[in-house]
C-alpha cells in the first residue's frame, strides 16, 4: 500500500490595505511566525517570489508588500523612506502581528531599519540586503558620483539622492537581532555594510562572495537559506 502524501495547508492570497492615505497591495502565503518582505526601489513583491515561497514552505507566514506608489499601487508625486516605514508599521498593527521579522532588499532594507528606529521594539528580527543608512560615502564612488549628479530625477530617484539620513547612533538603538548583507560586488560599499552590522548591538554584517547588488536576491534560491539560517541562530 502506497504511503499517503503529506498535504501542506497554508494561506495563500492577495489583498490591499489602506494605510496613511495610500493603498498597499500585498501577497500572503504560509502559516507560523510572521515574516514581511520588502522589495527594492521601483520593484514589486514579485521580485521576491522565490524567497516568499521558500520561507512559507519552511513554516512561516509571509507577507510580501508592494511599497507605496510601486508595484500594483498607484504612483505618487514624491517619496520618503520615513513614510514607507510608517506604512509598514501600520500594516503590522492592522494585521495584529507580534514582533514580526522583516527582510528588506535595497530600499526595503532601508525601510526595515528606519521602521525600527522610528518605532523601537516593533520587530522581532531584521534582515537586509544592499541597504545604506546615509547617502554620501555609502556607495561605490564610480556609481555614487554619477548617480547623485543626475538632473531632474524621477521621484523615486530623487528620494535615493537625498535619503536616507539615519546615523550610527540610530543603529546603536536597534534592539532587534539583525543580519546585514551585501554582495561582494554590490553598489553599497562593504565598509558601509560593516558599519551598519557592527553598530546594531545584536547585528552582524555578511558580505556574500561573488554576488552583486541583487544577483542573490531577485528571484534567487540563494537568499532564503541565508535568512532561514539567521532565523535558526536567533530562535525565530
Amino acid at each position: 500500500m502506497a504511503a499517503a502524501c503529506h498535504e501542506t495547508r497554508y494561506e495563500s492570497y492577495t489583498d490591499t490595505v489602506e494605510v496613511n492615505g495610500v493603498s498597499l497591495f500585498y501577497a500572503a502565503e504560509g502559516s507560523g511566525k510572521p515574516v514581511i518582505l520588502l522589495h527594492g526601489n521601483g520593484g514589486s513583491h514579485n521580485d521576491l517570489e522565490t524567497t516568499h515561497r521558500e520561507l512559507a514552505q519552511a513554516g512561516y507566514m509571509v507577507y510580501a508588500l508592494d511599497s507605496r506608489g510601486q508595484g500594483a499601487n498607484k504612483p505618487l508625486p514624491e517619496y520618503h523612506y520615513k513614510d514607507m516605514a510608517a506604512d509598514v508599521y501600520e500594516f503590522i498593527k492592522l494585521k495584529g502581528l507580534e514582533k514580526p521579522a522583516v527582510f528588506g532588499f535595497s530600499d526595503g532594507g532601508i525601510v526595515a531599519l528606519q521602521l525600527e528606529v522610528m518605532y523601537p521594539g516593533t520587530l522581532g528580527a531584521i534582515a537586509t540586503s544592499g541597504a545604506n543608512i546615509f547617502v554620501g560615502g555609502s556607495l561605490v564612488p564610480e556609481f555614487e558620483n554619477g548617480f547623485l549628479a543626475q538632473p531632474n530625477p524621477a521621484p523615486l530617484v530623487k528620494m535615493m539622492q537625498e535619503e536616507p539620513d539615519m546615523t550610527v547612533e540610530d543603529m546603536q538603538g536597534i534592539a532587534a537581532p539583525a543580519l546585514v548583507m551585501s554582495g561582494e560586488h554590490d553598489l553599497i560599499l562593504p565598509a558601509h555594510t560593516q558599519l551598519i552590522g557592527d553598530n546594531i548591538p545584536a547585528g552582524r554584517a555578511v558580505i556574500i562572495p561573488g554576488e552583486d547588488h541583487g544577483s542573490y536576491v531577485c528571484n534567487s534560491p540563494k537568499l532564503a537559506p541565508l535568512i532561514l539560517q539567521f532565523f535558526e541562530e536567533i530562535g525565530y
